[in-house]
């Protein structure tokens, strides 16, 4: 397991290294895990990690004790338009309701870049099936309520820009997409 995450988290990485970005927001940040990965590929002077639940906003910042952490709704971000260069929603949107409001604040909020990750189905669930996780399920990870192939997702972020590069670690989409 640990072997596939570094894969997935060596490719955002990649990517984010790619932007050159100065200013960063991460929505979703979670215990911190991108967060560190795209401080340390960018070094950048702003570093804004997000989460709506407050004990994720706790760990983030002791994990990336250089990012200002805060709880945000990503359907209605508190910054100003282009206010970051660089706009993250890594194994986020799949847990929204709706999705492309964020996707519109994600694209209002960055100047640039959108970097985004989805875990690609079917095929996120035939995996967790294997691992006889959320049998009853039928693979579905709790808290995901939207599911997207690779094309699917593809075609989502479209709407917010040019899409510039793909990864595909398995079992996720990662999409780089430059600000339309």
């Amino acid at each position: 397991v640990r072997f596939v995450v570094d894969g997935f988290l060596n490719a955002v990485a990649a990517l984010a290294r790619r932007t050159g970005a100065r200013r960063v927001l991460e929505l979703g940040a979670g215990e911190g895990e991108v967060t560190r990965r795209v401080v340390d590929a960018l070094e950048p002077e702003v570093c804004v990690a997000t989460d709506l639940a407050e004990s994720c906003v706790r760990r983030a910042g002791r994990n990336v004790p250089s990012a200002l952490c805060a709880m945000v709704d990503a359907a209605d971000l508190p910054f100003r338009d282009g206010a970051f260069d660089l706009a993250v929603a890594c194994e986020v949107l799949e847990h929204l309701e709706d999705p492309g409001r964020a996707l519109r604040e994600l694209r209002r909020v960055s100047g640039r870049w959108i970097l985004a990750s989805v875990p690609r189905e079917p095929l996120w669930r035939v995996l967790n099936l294997a691992r006889l996780r959320y049998v009853a399920d039928l693979g579905n990870t709790p808290g995901h309520v939207r599911h997207w192939s690779r094309e699917g997702f593809l075609d989502f972020v479209r709407e917010a820009g040019r899409i510039e590069e793909v990864r595909g670690p398995l079992p996720w989409t990662i999409a780089l997409i430059r600000k339309a």
